[in-house]
């Protein structure tokens, strides 16, 4: 057994509730283990929540649209070029020894993740997203407003993703990592509920202020 958390949608502050879910977890790395897993986790899930729809976002998503919602795999438009969010997300990233290593915004996402001067730079202090500046607090803000800007570019996934109010990444452990995009996900289907889209996402101020009251 095993516990994972389910992402809710809200549609007020913070936009999103984590439900901590028990089932069956599947060991190994294979695809189909994996999902084993999250049709367990989804299961679980329906039982206390049968009026909820729930959309699995990684790579081992059965369904399509889980699949192209993955960080690896959901595309935006920077300043200067196309890129996933992933990469992105790792060639923002300050250290107290470099950063931001922006080449990675032209590396594969695996490649980006892996690269080992994100863990050989030091301490992690800030994201600098081109000349925009983030902060390491609230923890998840940086993340949370990339992915959503990359959603608000693929508006054809925007009238997918409405359609579902609970999100699972079955590769997201709380207990290891603090940034998820099934968490991304149910925030930015919040503040779609709330009509709060367009607002929210002027600019990174704004979506502090709206979602996290500062």
């Amino acid at each position: 057994m095993a516990v994972r958390p389910v992402y809710q949608s809200q549609t007020d502050v913070p936009f999103f509730k984590a439900i901590d879910v028990n089932f069956q977890f599947f060991s190994g790395f294979s695809s189909s283990q994996k999902q084993k897993s999250i049709e367990s986790l989804h299961k679980q899930y329906i039982e206390s929540y049968p009026d909820h729809a729930v959309l699995e976002i990684s790579s081992k998503s059965k369904v399509e649209l889980g699949v192209a919602l993955s960080a690896f795999n959901l595309n935006l438009r920077t300043p200067q070029q196309d890129c996933s969010v992933e990469c992105a997300f790792q060639g923002s990233k300050v250290f107290e020894g470099g950063g931001p290593y922006v080449d990675l915004m032209d590396k594969t996402s695996r490649e980006a993740k892996k690269d080992t001067r994100l863990r050989e730079s030091g301490k992690l202090t800030a994201f600098q997203y081109f000349e925009q500046m983030f902060p390491l607090e609230p923890k998840d803000y940086f993340y949370n407003w990339l992915y959503g800007n990359a959603l608000m570019q693929n508006q054809d996934l925007v009238r997918e993703i409405i359609k579902f109010d609970s999100f699972t990444d079955i590769e997201f452990n709380p207990q290891k990592s603090i940034n998820c995009q099934a968490k991304a996900a149910a925030v930015f289907v919040g503040l779609s509920k709330q009509h709060l889209l367009e607002e929210a996402f002027l600019s990174p101020e704004h979506f502090l202020k709206i979602v996290y009251g500062g």
